[in-house]
Order: structure tokens, then C-alpha cells, then sequence
């Protein structure tokens, strides 16, 4: 638990989250969401104006583990205040960056690059909203970027595992990359990682959804947002964040879940390991399905399907859209198929934030002749 030491002692002295309603209450008390400490105090690092986009740096010190990094992505021409969106990275078994692959910055990392190259069609997420008009937030999470673990003597499991993978490297004549060294232990000690979560009481999906609900009120505080307008979007294991984070918080009114919907049926026997443990929270069915959740939220959802997603059956895909339609009659529900694999495309994207556009739109009070 190199880095983490404090973890235990932070779940320890802090009680469940308090949800907004009984259904969300729920879902956290079956995540082991930990409930939060005061908000942090936010330090600006740099800012920078390019493109048409001011994108800044931030950080902030949780009540455990690293600090962790974010960065603010707005347009530069357009007056606030601007609705607001959190930008989830996915988990791409890339734990050595986080939400680094959603920014345009100017030294990407070369991890960085490849997981935008790989699994965003080459764009940077965070930066193509903004650029639509909104306040993007998007931050490392729990175990992923500035918040991972420290694995340069990894505990005796993962470091013989990295072994392994360090020989099959050197047979083939690779010579892995920094990050490419720390992935594959990442990919073994996540393990560890989840066993200890559930030790604590909490889970690997419960600790993230930690650090989504604080940036979340991170973002809602920022000058120039508008804390009644507030969405988020997520690809992959980011897709997944999208939909808990809904369901945690009345405070999001539209969510963005991209190549991350099934029913937990369709995945056995042969799909579940391929998934990681951010899906697998144990108990989480007894809640109900995957789709299921939703219901537990009052936001707007876009669903997007890939239907050569090699991590998803078809068939499963397409039984949890027709959940989400007999559970969202009143229209808070779409959902999309597209063709292709595990990959949020141009097309996509373009879907997405059309999407968040029209479900962000500011509040309208009808009046009417006295």
C-alpha cells in the first residue's frame, strides 16, 4: 500500500456518505463510499491560453494517498457563467497516467498519447468539450496518475507476476517504457488493491467514486460555473464512474455513458474477465442490473453502444437498452449503436456533446398572469 498508508485510517475515522435519497443511499452503502472531509483548498499551478481554450493545472490534497492533478478546461471567448462537466477517464489498464489522456497539453506524456490515440479517435476529450462551451474539470482518480500507488518494490504477488512479464518482455526483445513497466504491475496489484477495499469495508469502485463526488464539488465552486448545470461523461471504465456518480449525486443532470452498459447476466461466463474491478463491486447485484441503476437517478442519460465491442455481448447490450427504455418512459433516457469496437470515436463524441448541450441548458421559469 506503498503511498496509501493513511488510506485505512481515513476510512476508518470517516462514516458512509450521505446521499441525497434513499436509492442513492443504497447504491453508497453497497460501494463503501467513504464520506469526504472538508473541501480541499484548490492550488492553481499554471494556466494557459491556446486554440481557443484556457486550459489550467490544479491540484488539491484529499485526506489521504497523493495529491492529486486536474486540469480546468474552459473557452477562452465565451462568458460565464458556463455549465459544468466532469470529464471521466477511462480505466485502459493505463493507471500509470489518468486524466492526462484528455487534455491537449503541450508535452504529453507518450502513454498519454497512445491511450487518446487508442480509445478517443486521437482527441482530447476534456479540451473538444470545452470548446463547445463548457467548464471542464477532468482529475486523476483514486489509483490512477498523481493518485497511484507507489509500486517501485511492489508487494511479493505483483512483484513476482512483473517478473514474469519482464522475462516475456526481454525474450521478445522489448524494452518496456517507464509506464509500460509500472501498467503491468498496476494490472497485477489491483488485485491487492480491491482485497484491501473490501477489508476496509469500501471497494475499488467506492474509493473512486470518492474522488469523483469531491471534484464534482470542486467544480461546482469554481468562478464562472454554474452549479445547476452540472454533467459528466465517461468512456470505458470512465462510463461506468458517469453512471455511479449520476446516481450518487442529484447534482448531476446529464450523463454521458460511453461502451460501458450490459446486464451482469450476459457477461458469464466468458466476458466478466475481461472487465476489472471497477465493475465487479461483490453484492453490487443484489441492487439490481447494471441498467438498473440508473433508476436511481433523476439526470438525463445518453448511452452509447459499440456493437463490435469486444468486452460487451451484443445481446447483453441490447437487453440493457431495452431495460432502459421500460425504465425511462418519461424520456431521460437515449440510447445510440454504433458500429466498431471499444473505442469512443469522432462520431461519437460529437453525439455526446450535442447531448450534454441540450440537457444543460439553463432553467426556465414559466410565469404565468396572476
Amino acid at each position: 500500500m506503498a503511498g496509501y498508508e493513511d488510506w485505512p485510517a481515513y476510512v476508518r475515522g470517516h462514516p458512509q456518505y450521505s446521499a441525497g435519497t434513499p436509492a442513492a443511499q443504497e447504491l453508497s452503502d453497497a460501494l463503501g463510499v467513504p464520506g469526504a472531509s472538508p473541501l480541499p483548498e484548490v492550488t492553481v499551478h499554471w494556466e494557459e491560453t491556446y486554440d481557443g481554450v484556457i486550459t489550467s493545472q490544479l491540484s488539491w490534497q484529499l485526506g489521504f494517498g497523493p495529491r492529486t492533478t486536474a486540469w480546468l478546461v474552459r473557452p477562452a471567448a465565451t462568458p460565464g457563467p458556463l455549465p459544468g462537466v466532469l470529464a471521466l477517464h477511462c480505466h485502459g489498464g493505463n493507471k500509470f497516467g489518468g486524466a492526462d489522456r484528455l487534455v491537449e497539453l503541450p508535452a504529453n506524456q507518450p502513454a498519454a498519447e497512445a491511450a487518446r490515440a487508442g480509445h478517443y479517435d486521437g482527441h482530447a476529450l476534456a479540451t473538444r468539450t470545452a470548446r463547445k462551451g463548457f467548464a471542464v474539470l477532468a482529475h486523476d482518480t483514486f489509483a490512477w496518475g498523481s493518485r497511484r500507488f507507489d509500486l517501485s518494490t511492489p508487494p511479493w504477488r505483483t512483484a513476482s507476476a512483473l517478473e514474469a512479464r519482464r522475462a516475456q518482455w526481454r525474450e521478445d526483445g522489448v524494452v518496456p517504457s517507464e509506464a509500460d513497466d509500472y501498467n503491468a504491475a498496476a494490472g497485477f496489484h489491483e488485485d491487492t488493491v480491491a482485497k484491501t477495499a473490501g477489508l476496509l469495508g469500501t471497494s475499488l469502485a467506492g474509493m473512486v467514486a470518492h474522488d469523483d463526488l469531491v471534484a464534482l464539488n470542486i467544480l461546482s465552486g469554481l468562478p464562472g460555473v454554474d452549479p445547476e448545470r452540472l454533467g459528466c461523461i465517461g468512456f470505458s471504465g470512465g462510463g461506468g464512474r458517469s453512471l455511479a456518480l449520476a446516481a450518487l449525486t442529484p447534482r448531476i443532470r446529464a450523463s454521458v455513458v460511453t461502451c460501458m452498459m450490459t446486464t451482469f447476466q450476459s457477461l458469464l461466463p466468458a466476458h466478466l474477465d475481461a472487465h476489472s474491478w471497477l465493475l465487479q463491486t461483490p453484492g453490487l447485484w443484489k441492487l439490481g442490473d447494471w441498467p438498473e441503476l440508473t433508476a436511481r437517478s433523476d439526470a438525463d442519460f445518453l448511452v452509447q453502444y459499440a456493437l463490435a465491442d469486444e468486452l460487451f455481448p451484443e445481446e447483453g447490450m441490447r437487453e440493457a437498452h431495452r431495460v432502459l427504455e421500460s425504465l425511462h418512459s418519461d424520456g431521460k433516457y437515449t440510447g445510440s449503436f454504433w458500429p466498431g469496437g471499444h473505442v469512443f470515436t469522432a462520431a461519437m463524441q460529437a453525439e455526446a456533446l450535442n447531448f450534454l448541450a441540450g440537457s444543460l441548458q439553463p432553467k426556465t421559469t414559466s410565469l404565468t398572469a396572476p
